[in-house]
């Protein structure tokens, strides 16, 4: 089997369904994503307990209309995502949040984020035209790469162009392709809001391989798409174990 032949794209002849739903939850993130990250960028620390509030009275809202299977990815998600932000920003210092902490939103954020991802991907516009959209994907990210690492950059992007390429094969390997096709699109639209607000800004020189990098890099959607294999991954696992002590639990009250 070829790399370029994609096995867990939709098939070409796909029978889709355009879910209003899925729409609504990709149009809610990306305008309360900007809203938030430019809002974050001036205001006093204090808003980001009030950013946090309604980022989770949201989150919850829409996962009321989640299967259990997507709610567990989520929970998933936001647990490896936010010790992967007090890793790498907090401790290794690979990007700084203006307040040099994590934001209290941040967990929120990233629940959002990942059902967004889920919406798109599964969208009826990405399930019959995967194959264009996942074109486009790689053209404005492999031209964003190749810009980072030519002598027009202001600023050298080597960690982009390795990122570019391990987010080629998340997405040309990986079992959930079109969940990484959503995720480069709201992941690339929040970097780029987040660090143009000065929000946060990705250290010029990244702290673990001392290569350097952009801000954002090219490739970050590859981050990421990490949090998503994980979530994906892991939410089986996971309800598993809850249903098993579930039922142990029922067995010791009868």
């Amino acid at each position: 089997m070829s790399f370029f032949s994609l096995p867990h794209f939709p098939a070409i002849d796909n029978v889709v369904e355009h879910r209003k739903r899925d729409y609504q939850i990709a149009v809610f993130t990306f305008v309360t994503t900007t809203i938030c990250l430019t809002m974050d960028g001036f205001a006093p620390q204090f808003m980001q307990y009030v950013l946090a509030f309604f980022g989770w009275l949201f989150l919850i809202a829409w996962l009321r209309g989640e299967c259990k299977y997507v709610r567990t990815q989520v929970a998933v998600a936001v647990t490896f995502a936010v010790i992967g932000e007090y890793f790498a920003s907090v401790y290794m210092k690979g990007y700084i949040y203006r307040f040099g902490n994590v934001p209290a939103y941040v967990p929120a954020g990233h629940g959002l984020v990942y059902l967004t991802a889920v919406a798109l991907g599964r969208s009826g516009l990405f399930q019959q035209h995967a194959r264009r959209i996942a074109v486009f994907v790689v053209s404005v990210c492999g031209i964003w790469a190749f810009w980072g690492v030519s002598a027009w950059s202001q600023r050298p992007d080597i960690i982009g162009a390795v990122l570019f390429v391990v987010f080629l094969g998340y997405l040309f390997k990986g079992r959930s392709p079109m969940v990484y096709l959503g995720a480069f699109f709201i992941t690339s639209w929040l970097e780029i809001v987040g660090t143009s607000a000065g929000t946060w800004a990705w250290a010029a020189i990244d702290p673990a391989s001392h290569l350097p990098q952009g801000n954002p890099p090219s490739g970050v959607a590859a981050w990421y798409c990490l949090v998503d294999a994980v979530a994906i991954a892991g939410a089986g696992p996971v309800l598993q174990v809850f249903t098993k002590t579930a039922l142990v639990l029922q067995r010791q009250r009868a």
